[in-house]
C-alpha cells in the first residue's frame, strides 16, 4: 500500500496507492517525526472523534514537502536531485496519494487530472521555490 520512493538511501516520496481506501478506523501514512502528517480516516455513522484543541509551540521546518492527492485522471512524477538531474518517475492514479518529502520533482499529467496539493505554510513562492 506504501511505497517509499528512495535514492541513495535518502527517502524523497511517499505514494499511498489508492488500497488504503479500505482500511477502517485511523490510519496514518506518515511518522511522527515528519514536518508533514498524513491519514486516511474512515469510521462509521455516529462515530465521535474527542473534541480537541492543537498546542501553540514553535516548530522549525527547513524543508516543505507537498500532498497530492489524485481525483481523477493519472500524473507522471519526475525526480530530481539537488545539482538539477533527471533521476527518474512514478505515476500516480486516481485516489493514490504523494508525500513529496526532498529533492527536485515536476509532473506531466497524462490525461484529465485533478488533485489537490497540501503544503506548510506560510508559503512564499520567491524565497521557497526555483523552477530550472
Amino acid at each position: 500500500m506504501i511505497k517509499n520512493i528512495t535514492y541513495k538511501n535518502k527517502s524523497l516520496a511517499l505514494i499511498i496507492r489508492s488500497s488504503y481506501l479500505k482500511k477502517k478506523g485511523i490510519n496514518f501514512f506518515t511518522n511522527n517525526n515528519l514536518s508533514q502528517q498524513v491519514a486516511f480516516m474512515n469510521h462509521k455513522k455516529n462515530h465521535l472523534i474527542q473534541p480537541h484543541l492543537h498546542r501553540k509551540r514553535l516548530k522549525k521546518i527547513y524543508d516543505t514537502t507537498e500532498v497530492l492527492i489524485i481525483l481523477n485522471g493519472s500524473l507522471r512524477v519526475d525526480f530530481y536531485n539537488n545539482k538539477k538531474k533527471y533521476l527518474f518517475s512514478n505515476t500516480i492514479k486516481k485516489n493514490d496519494i504523494i508525500i513529496l518529502l526532498t529533492a527536485g520533482h515536476g509532473f506531466k499529467t497524462l490525461n484529465n487530472c485533478k488533485f489537490i496539493e497540501v503544503k506548510q505554510g506560510p508559503y512564499n513562492p520567491k524565497k521557497d521555490k526555483y523552477k530550472f
